[in-house]
């Protein structure tokens, strides 16, 4: 069905109390069968910190994730001190009703106690940290630490039992589907529940440019080796008045299993001829590769004319420059709007009450920022023994009041239609 943009989709509420790295399938669709995107990542999280100035919420990092595992996901530390600030893009801080107005208690959900294994996708490491902190806080749990290390590496630790629930930015392909089902779920399905949207940010580090319009090919010449200088008459073009320095692209890419690198990549397929093959590992030759969404960021920020894709929450922990992109109907900016936008098209294309969306990465919707990806939770439809009630009520809380912080860590809520569909998949887990 065609997720169509309600009248304010999404307007946000700026409350300091985010999700968002990495990951399996097309176009965020289930895909056919391959087991290879679902390797474990041994890169561990480290989430921003909140870069709202009003806002303090904590920073997230990880020791470092073993591959094998025996008892349990790698675990971070998560610091509660106060985050650092970062300058937010213009309309991340804006303030509305969340959504579609859902609520914790008002959608039938009530408090439950225990803990819950969880890891994957570093993108939404921010959020996850952040709503396992409120939750706990507010309904006397005990949830763990989230693990991080990628989405191929949630997806894994998923199916093979470690966790209750993972993280993935694109949904679980044909052949993990069935993997799950059998391993894991009891021979109930899993379902893919939308849960962020995450603007990816192409972010740079040039001195003296502080603004900078890309195109889908533009991106694609830089990233696949054929633009090679800052001052390109290509780049030239698109930025009429900017002083361009004559100085060599270093580009940044992920090195682990990543979601954000899947969903980065079928954006340049399909809105400009992106010809590598595409999927969590990065195929391209050159450039620099880096672990996480922090790793990527931080080498961003060291390296003089570096570019890199990288979640906007990381990017603006770090105070990242953030290119607009132009996908043919004028130059965009990121903002939450702006990449609520974008989702807001999305379709659902899962079947039953799996949720997984395909994004449109060719539109050319005025007014929408294009490149982005949904975060998935991936959990058991039926089957979750006694983990059942802490699962329906954490992810619950996630959908309806979790979504309201997130404008100040650099993600966007869902769009109301989605959101709804997200509450009533996760009243019916069992």
């Amino acid at each position: 069905m065609q997720i169509t943009r309600t009248s304010g989709l999404v307007a946000l509420l700026a409350v300091g109390a985010l999700t968002l790295s990495a990951c399996g399938s097309d176009s965020n669709t289930a895909a056919t069968p391959s087991t290879s995107s679902s390797t474990s990542s041994s890169a561990a999280v480290v989430a921003p910190s909140s870069t709202a100035p009003s806002s303090s919420a904590p920073a997230m990092s990880s020791g470092p994730a073993t591959s094998a595992m025996t008892s349990g996901p790698a675990t971070s530390a998560m610091t509660s001190g106060p985050a650092t600030s970062g300058a937010m893009t213009s309309g991340a801080s804006s303030s509305a009703a969340p959504t579609g107005g859902l609520t914790f208690a008002g959608s039938g959900f009530t408090c439950a106690t225990g803990s819950l294994r969880s890891s994957g996708s570093t993108a939404q490491g921010t959020v996850i940290a952040q709503w396992i902190k409120d939750y706990n806080a507010k309904c006397g749990a005990t949830i763990n630490t989230y693990g991080g290390g990628g989405s191929g590496k949630g997806v894994t630790d998923f199916t093979s039992n470690q966790t209750d629930f993972g993280g993935s930015d694109s949904a679980l392909k044909t052949a993990q589907f069935a993997d799950a089902k059998s391993k894991r779920c009891n021979n109930n399905d899993a379902i893919d529940l939308p849960m962020v949207t995450g603007p990816i940010a192409l972010s740079y580090n040039l001195s003296g440019v502080s603004k900078l319009i890309l195109t889908p090919a533009v991106l694609v010449g830089i990233f696949g080796g054929k633009i090679t200088k800052w001052n390109d008459a290509a780049i030239a073009a698109i930025n009429p008045g900017t002083t361009l320095p004559d100085l060599a692209i270093a580009t940044v890419h992920r090195s682990d299993s990543s979601g954000t690198t899947d969903n980065f990549t079928k954006y340049l397929t399909a809105a400009g001829g992106w010809t590598f093959e595409g999927g969590k590992s990065w195929t391209a030759p050159g450039g620099t590769g880096s672990a996480g969404s922090d790793g990527v960021a931080k080498s961003i920020g060291s390296t003089t004319g570096a570019i890199g894709y990288v979640e906007w929450g990381f990017a603006q922990s770090n105070k990242l420059s953030i290119a607009e992109i132009d996908n043919g109907a004028g130059a965009v900016e990121l903002t939450a709007e702006t990449a609520g936008k974008a989702v807001a098209a999305a379709k659902i294309v899962g079947t039953g009450k799996d949720l997984t969306l395909k994004v449109d990465y060719a539109a050319k919707t005025a007014g929408a920022y294009p490149v982005i990806l949904v975060t998935y939770e991936v959990v058991c439809s039926a089957g979750n023994g006694d983990k059942a009630a802490l699962l329906k009520s954490f992810l619950g809380y996630t959908a309806t009041d979790g979504q309201t912080s997130l404008a100040t860590i650099g993600a966007a809520p869902l769009p109301a239609e989605i959101q709804a569909k997200v509450v009533e998949a996760v009243k019916t887990l069992a």
